[in-house]
């Protein structure tokens, strides 16, 4: 797809670079994470749009290497990735790496530590429309290797957990058993922390079926088709609230999310060094 993307209100073509590969895309939530990477990169630009998806377009300086990089937020849910993120696909764009937050379903995982996705839970209908729902939910593999990688670079290895996120569509009522089926939710969720899963959040499935549907040759993306480069899709959260202390203040939050975004930049200098 060439010309201007609709939701994003930019040009197909800002989204080019690193020597025809693409940009590396940063999907947050929240057009604050955006902005916090913003401030990490060289020659930045924000195009802002009326639907607050401020695109942030720059350069990433790190390990000798010269990347270039977006942020641009999704909003909640995954009916939002769905516009955010499918656009982007048309666009050309083939690295993807969201960063989000997410509420611990483990003792072991605290608040202010990083979760590296492996896959995640589909319990959102999103991606009901792209493929059945038998088909996983998986986070590219060199993605998971490049952060893990990141991490013990930055000695945050102790605090980065690798493994399982949920992916729901409701908050309140199925994260926090609000409402009639409020017995039935909590019971869903205590499955899912007897099997080992995480951290719960609101957005990473369907990037990742996104990804897997997309990355392999469908034939509504022809522009991911004929690029010739795989898609690859990861995703990151850092932990604000947990099983002991609840919601995160203020300030441990953004502590979080400047680690975050720390480790996301450095993750992506080693995937871009991975595959050169």
């Amino acid at each position: 797809m060439t010309g201007r993307l609709h939701h994003l209100q930019i040009e197909a073509e800002v989204l080019q670079g690193n020597g025809g590969l693409g940009r590396y895309v940063l999907v947050p939530g929240s057009v604050d994470r955006c902005a916090r990477v913003g401030a990490r990169l060289e020659d930045l630009q924000v195009v802002q749009n009326r639907r607050r998806l401020d695109v942030h377009l720059g350069r990433l300086e790190m390990d000798g290497q010269s990347i270039d990089v977006a942020a641009i937020p999704t909003g909640m849910g995954c009916p939002s990735v769905d516009i955010v993120v499918g656009e982007l696909l048309h666009a050309g764009v083939r690295r993807m790496l969201r960063i989000g937050t997410a509420g611990s379903m483990q003792d072991g995982v605290k608040i202010g530590d990083l979760v590296i996705a492996t896959g995640a839970v589909r319990d959102e209908a999103a991606s009901d429309a792209y493929c059945p729902r038998e088909v996983p939910a998986t986070a590219d593999p060199l993605w998971v290797e490049a952060l893990s990688r990141a991490a013990q670079a930055l000695k945050l290895d102790e605090r980065a957990h690798v493994g399982l996120l949920h992916s729901k569509d409701s908050f309140f009522g199925r994260e926090f058993g609000e409402g009639p089926n409020g017995a039935h939710n909590r019971d869903y969720m205590e499955r899912l922390r007897g099997a080992g899963v995480l951290a719960s959040e609101m957005e990473a499935a369907h990037l990742f079926v996104l990804g897997q549907v997309f990355g392999h040759g469908s034939r509504t993306v022809a522009a991911t088709r004929s690029a010739g480069a795989k898609v690859r899709c990861g995703a990151m959260c850092a932990i604000v609230g947990d099983t002991v202390h609840g919601f995160a203040t203020l300030e441990e939050e953004q502590a979080a999310e400047d680690r975050l975004v720390e480790l996301a930049l450095k993750g992506i200098a080693t995937l871009h060094a991975m595959e050169s």
